[in-house]
């Protein structure tokens, strides 16, 4: 797609990035599609059907890319985020994992899915939306006056040494053969979508379910929808196809002024880059437009998704007439959510995405800390659950020593000897 203008290149950006999201929202709700609500079926009752959905959704989205990209109609390589980057934080994406498994534990849902309560009338959810909008931000920005954020103040000088450089590129594809990685990638990736699926369809009851195929299918054509749309917008300038991501260089903003009249501040690139669907950074990316004021040079691809989902939600909340106003059923909810979405607001800017944003977006460039964070996070919701399960049954007997070592013997990862609560 190529544009004779910056505007109307960023618009299509902007808009398409809406449309998009306004079907997730509406889908993901229609469908119950749930990361959270996924690994609690499988914890708790042992129904694998959502999790099933999940794991459609990064078999169409990982398909899609690694088809997508050897087609030449995807650039993984150059994404914002850099899922791919040659420095593997696996420390960060390990840690921040598994916090975030545990607050969108404690919090109700994930990111996604706190836009969809929004959408839904969960007013609780627009609080656990503003606490890891506020904490998002200032990870990545500096507090007022000063040159600090929280990554730099918490993290960075203690787990960033803990990284590995393994070479330009860090998915599978690269890491297994350098000199063909697009090659590598369509067998490796191959081969994980097709035991992914099989394992998806084996379920009878699975492929008997409209719903939780049509979640998965939908989520997951949604993200290589965006992958594709951001991958391929291109400014016409002095007859040459630039990307909309280049466009904004020194070499090209600054020497040729026409494709881009009217636009005093130049845009940062890093968000005009190929990408897809993640929801932390965005809420912070939200937050701060907010702050300044709602002024519409600000948004982008993150900021547009919030919104398109929400509203999706909504839409569907409505036609269905699902839409329900729920606050805060007392003082141990508010506190849950509200150390929940603390948690989700560090760990999925550590991580550096959420349940979409790492394990569907992520994981179709099969980059390795996407995997790392995907299964961090899945440990992390699952130990909470296990934990939260022990103390509600066992009440004062079960402490929280008792119930996290009960629970890592459930996981079989500690000896069955050192069991401290009858299993239940």
């Amino acid at each position: 797609m190529i544009f004779d203008s910056f505007t109307e290149a960023q618009s299509m950006l902007l808009w398409s990035t809406f449309a998009i999201a306004l079907v997730m929202g509406a889908v993901v709700n229609k469908t119950n599609f749930c990361t959270m609500g996924a690994v609690s079926d499988a914890v708790n009752m042992g129904d694998w059907g959502r999790m099933r959905a999940w794991l459609l959704a990064i078999v169409v989205a990982l398909v899609g890319v690694i088809v997508l990209e050897a087609a030449g109609m995807v650039a993984a390589n150059d994404a914002f985020p850099p899922y791919r980057m040659g420095q593997l934080v696996w420390a960060e994406n390990l840690l921040g994992g598994f916090i975030f498994g545990i607050g969108m534990t404690l919090a109700s849902g994930c990111g996604n899915k706190c836009l969809i309560r929004i959408g839904g009338g969960n007013i609780k959810s627009i609080m656990v939306l503003l606490i890891i909008g506020v904490i998002a931000y200032f990870m990545v920005n500096p507090f007022p006056g000063s040159d600090q954020t929280l990554m730099s103040i918490l993290f960075i000088d203690w787990i960033r040494p803990l990284a590995v450089n393994v070479g330009p590129y860090q998915d599978l594809g690269s890491l297994v053969s350098r000199d063909n990685a697009e090659m590598a990638r369509l067998v490796i990736g191959g081969v994980i979508a097709l035991a992914l699926l099989v394992f998806v369809l084996k379920s009878a009851e699975f492929r008997s379910s409209f719903d939780n195929i049509l979640g998965g299918v939908v989520v997951g054509l949604c993200v290589v929808g965006a992958w594709y749309i951001t991958s391929n917008l291109y400014i016409n300038i002095e007859d040459e196809a630039v990307a909309l991501r280049h466009a904004v260089t020194p070499d090209y903003w600054d020497m040729y002024t026409d494709f881009h009249e009217g636009i005093e501040e130049k845009p940062v690139a890093a968000p005009l880059s190929p990408q897809s669907f993640t929801f932390i950074n965005p809420m912070g990316q939200t937050v701060g437009y907010a702050a300044q004021g709602f002024d519409s040079s600000l948004l982008t691809f993150g900021i547009m998704s919030v919104f398109g989902v929400i509203l999706g939600s909504l839409l569907w909340s409505l036609l269905s007439k699902g839409f329900r106003i729920e606050w805060f059923a007392g003082f141990k909810d508010f506190l849950n959510h509200f150390i929940g979405a603390v948690l989700m607001g560090f760990g999925g800017v550590l991580a550096m995405g959420c349940t979409v944003g790492q394990a569907i977006t992520g994981v179709s460039t099969l980059a390795v800390g996407s995997i790392i964070t995907f299964i961090a996070i899945v440990f992390g919701s699952a130990l909470t659950m296990k934990i939260q399960y022990y103390k509600m049954v066992y009440e004062e007997e079960a402490t929280f020593g008792k119930a996290l070592i009960t629970a890592l013997v459930d996981m079989r990862l500690l000896p069955a000897s050192m069991r401290k609560l009858e299993a239940v």
